[in-house]
């Protein structure tokens, strides 16, 4: 009789969390649109997370800190004609968000430090190009500005979002609807997946197939596939019986998977989410009321499971935080902000150490919020690899002045680009500020005269 040995991991414990009640968010109407997409983006400043609304489409955007009941006059974002499908936070700019609508447009907006004060309609940016409703955002991960969109149109479209154009437009290669398109940890290929069963690896400048595989999983139900490391790609699907399947691909080599896993016979799309620090996906299947996590390995069976947060309330979306807003002192490696139908709770995936001291071998050197490579610059040819940064000493967001300028420099092209009337946000602000510092002197002036005239 042969033992079984349990395989060594350093993740084999990780456990999940969900915080106290007083640490979600509560009273808020999660949006009701049958759409497979996260409906939730996070960065170490804000949460946002779209809502369902009267005459037109709104996302809510909050500090992070501004837990508790929200109350029921909270501004949202609320530009769009028609119902919200997907946001996504830029990751070289946490004050800046993409949205896309049901309207056919993509909107990219600048979010005030400290949150919304007021509701937010007029976007920094109006991206125009697809003819049907626009369901998928990917924000190019090294080159700045660079900004990706699928639409029900079959059409993914590669903007430059600082001057408003679209640079790259890709009509040709999908026959039917694209169910999830993401980018590789340098931008220099996009991964799609289509209602044909097929998913292709794409040159994004060129807009040719690069590799595809057709009938990655056999089911009707919509596939989702994303870059894990060394270039393999891990899709989610549905069996030919609709139980649902975790496979990993080789693309050098595509004819048959490296594994395919059942799991289960539920009927919500599984949402992966990958960190490339630790090789761990994370699987939230969408009307689930857990998260299943694996370690993806270079030995077979390659993808190993860990095991499974559970809970009693089922998810109707997911926010994953990246690497620099979470608490590297309490060995916490990934966060996730879970949709409930009224409320978003964070739940905290941890790997219990005794010590507090910081961890090395959890936290390798991770993506940064600097991008490598300008808009132009990558449209030309230029490709950027990911500048990382330490988080040893946790990490502090960037400076102000530096948002500030990246801020103007960038409604300043798109003006004179697109030839929309010039955003004054930066300039009302400024003015805002001077009116106060003017009427506070002059109370202090007044308090001084009636001082002298009470003394005479």
């Amino acid at each position: 009789m042969s033992r079984k040995v349990v395989r060594a991991s350093k993740f084999r414990h990780v456990f999940g969390q969900g915080v106290k009640a007083d640490q979600c968010y509560d009273d808020i109407r999660i949006s009701q649109m049958t759409w497979d997409s996260n409906f939730c983006s996070v960065n170490p400043k804000f949460v946002a997370m779209i809502v369902d609304a009267s005459g037109g489409g709104a996302f809510l955007v909050l500090p992070l800190n501004k837990t508790g009941r929200i109350d029921m006059s909270q501004p949202t974002v609320c530009g769009h004609t028609g119902p919200v499908l997907d946001i996504e936070f830029c990751p070289h700019n946490d004050n800046i968000i993409a949205s896309g609508s049901e309207d056919c447009s993509v909107m990219i907006w600048e979010i005030p430090e400290g949150g919304l004060v007021t509701p937010l309609n007029d976007p920094v940016v109006k991206l125009e190009g697809h003819s049907k409703r626009v369901g998928i955002l990917s924000w190019h991960p090294t080159a700045h500005n660079v900004l990706m969109s699928a639409g029900c149109d079959n059409v993914v479209i590669l903007w430059n979002v600082a001057c408003g154009e679209a640079m790259v437009r890709i009509d040709s290669v999908h026959p039917d609807l694209i169910y999830s398109a993401c980018w590789n940890r340098d931008g220099s290929q996009i991964l799609t997946s289509c209602k044909d069963k097929t998913i292709r690896v794409l040159d994004p400048r060129k807009g040719t197939v690069i590799a595809e595989k057709e009938k990655t999983h056999e089911g009707s139900r919509p596939v989702k596939a994303l870059f894990v490391s060394d270039g393999k790609i891990l899709s989610t699907g549905f069996s030919r019986m609709s139980e649902r399947q975790v496979a990993l691909w080789d693309p050098k080599s595509f004819g048959e998977p490296l594994t395919l896993q059942e799991l289960d016979t539920s009927s919500g799309v599984l949402l992966p989410f990958f960190d490339p620090d630790t090789g761990i996906v994370y699987l939230c299947g969408k009307g689930d009321s857990s998260i299943r996590y694996f370690e993806v390995t270079d030995e077979a069976p390659y993808v190993h499971y860990l095991s499974m947060y559970s809970s009693k309330e089922s998810q109707k979306g997911m926010g994953y935080m990246p690497k620099r807003g979470l608490e590297v002192n309490k060995c916490e490696i990934a966060r996730f902000y879970k949709l409930h139908e009224r409320k978003c709770e964070p739940i905290v995936m941890t790997v219990p150490r005794k010590s507090d001291l910081f961890q090395d071998d959890l936290y390798p050197d991770t993506n940064g919020p600097e991008p490598s490579v300008e808009a132009n610059e990558w449209f030309e040819g230029k490709e950027g690899q990911p500048i990382l940064i330490s988080l040893k000493d946790g990490f502090a967001t960037t400076t102000k002045s530096k948002e500030f300028k990246v801020h103007k420099s960038l409604l300043k092209t798109t003006s004179a680009a697109t030839g929309h009337q010039h955003d004054n946000t930066g300039e009302v602000h400024a003015l805002q500020k001077e009116v106060k510092t003017l009427k506070e002197t002059v109370e202090e002036l007044t308090k001084r005269v009636s001082e002298l005239e009470s003394k005479n």
